[in-house]
């Protein structure tokens, strides 16, 4: 068995408006290993986002366990969960989250400029983009803005995004929930793709059950529990 990547244990999550509590998700326990791809569904609503936000360590859940390589994220500073996240997550929305002003390669080269604190890319990291845009399929589109790209293609340059900094694990939500059927298969068989060629680990969170279903392990939300 390969190594665990993720384990969560007892996980809850509650919100309150101060007059009353609403519990997302309740007990909890969850492993991913390395080279997955593992599906989570459910209707909407079910807490799914709020989950994958949480296994992202873009939130905290009130009680439980989470871990990345045993590490317990509880005890982490703020500087070592960004540390964290930067080098071992990459995130794909449902709502691209690009920035319109920039061109394709410069919305792909942000996360690397930042995680290395510099204004421009190493000629090897400039290779490394464009094998990214050809994986992709966006190698003509490199200096187009978002505006100018179809939803599929801008989820597509989110996805190399999501790999600029060579994560581990993939955390996808909804990737393909503004697509039609024709750019949600797209999307699904590429990231099929970066999960078999390159071994990423990829977790999706989906309402679409008929994807889910492909996937070689799937977890189902209902009423906060995982099934």
């Amino acid at each position: 068995m390969n190594r665990t990547i993720v384990q969560a244990n007892g996980l809850y999550k509650k919100y309150s408006d101060g007059e009353r509590e609403l519990t997302v998700l309740k007990d909890v326990d969850l492993h991913i290993y390395k080279g997955e791809l593992v599906s989570i569904t459910g209707p909407s609503g079910s807490g799914k986002s709020t989950l994958l936000h949480i296994l992202g360590i873009l939130d905290s859940p009130t009680k439980g366990v989470l871990k990345y390589d045993e590490a317990d994220i509880s005890i982490m500073s703020e500087d070592e969960k960004s540390t964290l996240r930067n080098r071992k997550i990459g995130f794909i929305f449902q709502f691209f989250h690009l920035f319109s002003e920039l061109t394709v390669i410069e919305n792909i080269s942000l996360p690397l400029m930042i995680k290395n604190k510099k204004r421009s890319l190493s000629s090897q990291e400039h290779n490394f983009i464009e094998q990214l845009l050809q994986d992709v399929g966006l190698q003509d589109r490199c200096l187009h803005r978002p505006s100018q790209l179809s939803g599929g293609e801008q989820q597509r340059v989110a996805i190399a995004r999501a790999l600029v900094n060579n994560p581990e694990i993939i955390l996808a939500d909804e990737p393909t929930g503004n697509l039609d059927k024709e750019n949600r298969d797209t999307i699904y068989n590429l990231l099929r793709n970066l999960n078999n060629d390159k071994g990423i680990t990829i977790v999706i969170a989906t309402h679409d059950e008929a994807f889910a279903k492909t996937a070689p392990r799937m977890f189902k939300l209902v009423d906060g529990y995982v099934i």
